[in-house]
């Protein structure tokens, strides 16, 4: 069988190249993988050549399940690139599987009618100089824009101004970062920024949660993605941008912006499996690593050196790196502080800096709130990455220190990562891990806290297989608690029946020899969180994996606080 997954724009540096163009994700059950890759090499030449984009080329990635079929594309013709991939693609298939093929004639008529109407000679031209005068360049279907924060200005696509009448100098490029990783990119982009606001500058935030310029929440939803970043790239507010960058982005659409001055890769553990033809946690990783494809030739990559996948593929970079880890003497850590590199680490509970033969104490692990006295030891790590970022980014010491000491674990600084709510005496821990990898970290934190015993809320979405069902059960099974909670999410029920993932949950926390009347069904998130809070008593940790329903829960559980 050859399925025909998706076909999308790709605008930015992405997983199989650095050009913008077309990608074509494809299917295939027990095909011959030479032979479709000869059928789609063949036409996807032709078409090129009778289309008249000779200059362009294409690419492929090869994956356990198919192909990602690439073609570049002049940018003011992403749309027709889809039309051209997508018209090869299914000449390949109707091809390999005998079929009658597609009216060639009529396909070019109709494509080279599309392309008339996309094109935009003047934007083509715009964009180009921009390259020539080092102007940040921005553009989407409806507008353009030249700069970046307070020294920007933008047109819409149709209302351009002629290029000799644009005054390049005026505009500027303010400092920006990425942060990626499996877990802690939210986290790292909120500090970061907080870390900014100490320095007197008003950072601008994208993340999977919201839009942020300075205090103020300009959108809420998911903007990890190339909108999210233009959105506050444009706002004339923003001083200093820290991007948060998720899987899903860099393989829709590829990276946000061409050039950032420092990025962050936090860890990369196995999540979400499966989409845009990756299935294995090293092909993530190679995900990830796209970021290091648009720093600057003085950019900074901050990589954790106690995770073994950033390791690796660290270790095959140029970039300048700033290594991170817990330990003084992590190999990696070491190296790096004999050649005269970047590197954070802690010794003796202490933060240390170090770059060309220097040492700087930044700030005692105890004193950064976040960390719970070094118990939430995947935020002693957000923290170090975070340390290394804004060193990059030249931020001072006393910044640094200042951000790290003030932003806490609350629903204000940080929503939904490691929240604690004190209620009746008894300690609640709110998080929205959803990954083996992030549940874990926050279980092992929750085993750090003092309780007379543990109860545990947790639910988990449909689209997982019941083997990742069961794998991100244990995790929660790590915390040995008294009462177990599996919540039913109806939102993300993504093909399952109602209460059939709940049941997996039970039926395996049984074979785990859970008891039965430790364990108890919840209709609801909400539900399960007042369930469990019914059967916590003064001196209990209650820890919650909020999935659905959050603000509700997070109104609840004030309105209950101490």
């Amino acid at each position: 069988m050859l399925e025909l997954d998706e076909v999308r724009r790709l605008t930015g540096p992405n997983l199989l190249w650095d050009k913008p163009g077309a990608i074509v994700d494809v299917l295939l059950t027990e095909a011959d993988k030479p032979e479709v890759l000869a059928h789609w090499n063949k036409w996807i030449e032709r078409l090129l050549t009778d289309f008249g984009w000779q200059a362009q080329s294409h690419t492929y990635r090869e994956h356990e399940h198919g192909f990602n079929f690439a073609i570049s594309a002049p940018i003011d013709a992403l749309y027709t690139a889809c039309e051209v991939a997508e018209l090869a693609w299914h000449c390949c298939a109707s091809e390999v599987q005998q079929q009658a093929l597609p009216d060639w004639k009529e396909r070019m008529r109709a494509l080279r009618a599309e392309l008339v109407q996309e094109q935009n000679p003047l934007m083509l031209s715009i964009i180009e100089n921009a390259g020539h005068h080092n102007v940040s360049c921005l553009f989407d279907d409806d507008e353009l824009s030249l700069g970046m924060g307070a020294q920007q200005d933008r047109w819409p696509v149709d209302e351009l101004p002629l290029v000799d009448k644009i005054d390049w100098a005026k505009y500027q490029h303010i400092p920006c970062a990425f942060i990626t990783g499996t877990n802690g990119k939210s986290t790292c982009v909120r500090l970061a920024s907080q870390i900014a606001k100490a320095q007197g500058i008003c950072a601008g935030v994208t993340s999977t949660d919201f839009i942020r310029v300075g205090d103020v929440i300009i959108e809420h939803g998911d903007y990890s993605g190339p909108g999210g970043a233009r959105m506050l790239l444009r706002d004339k507010r923003t001083e200093m941008a820290f991007l948060e960058v998720a899987r899903g982005g860099i393989l829709r659409r590829g990276l946000p912006v061409h050039h950032v001055d420092a990025a962050l890769i936090t860890n990369v553990a196995s999540d979400h499996l499966g989409q845009y033809g990756i299935y294995t946690v090293e092909a993530l990783a190679q995900t990830k690593f796209v970021v290091a494809k648009a720093l600057s030739k003085e950019g900074v990559l901050v990589v954790n050196a106690d995770n073994d996948l950033v390791v690796q593929h660290a270790k095959t970079l140029k970039n300048t790196l700033c290594w991170f880890s817990c330990k003084e003497f992590n190999p990696e850590v070491q190296q790096q502080i004999s050649t005269g590199g970047r590197a954070v680490f802690v010794r003796s509970g202490e933060v240390y800096y170090h770059q060309n033969g220097e040492y700087q104490a930044i700030c005692n692990i105890h004193d950064i709130s976040m960390t719970l006295q070094g118990a939430a030891s995947h935020n002693v790590q957000n923290a170090l990455g975070v340390v290394g970022l804004c060193k990059a980014l030249g931020l001072s010491n006393e910044a640094i220190v200042s951000g790290l000491k003030n932003f806490g674990s609350d629903a204000l600084d940080n929503p939904g990562r490691g929240n604690i709510y004190n209620i009746n005496g008894s300690q609640v821990i709110v998080d929205f891990a959803h990954n083996e990898h992030g549940m874990k970290a926050v279980v092992d934190m929750a085993r750090h806290m003092p309780a007379n015993k543990y109860v545990a809320m947790f639910s988990h979405a449909g689209d997982r297989s019941d083997q990742e069902i069961f794998a991100l059960t244990d995790a929660v099974l790590g915390l040995n608690a008294a009462l177990y909670i599996p919540a039913e999410v109806e939102k993300y029920l993504r093909g399952r029946q109602p209460n059939e993932v709940s049941s997996l949950v039970q039926q395996h926390l049984m074979s785990a020899n859970v008891l039965g009347q430790q364990i108890m069904l919840a209709a609801s998130p909400l539900v399960g969180v007042k369930t469990a809070l019914a059967h916590a008593s003064p001196g209990d940790v209650v820890l919650l994996f909020v999935l659905d329903q959050r603000q509700e829960i997070h109104e609840w559980l004030s309105h209950l606080a101490d």
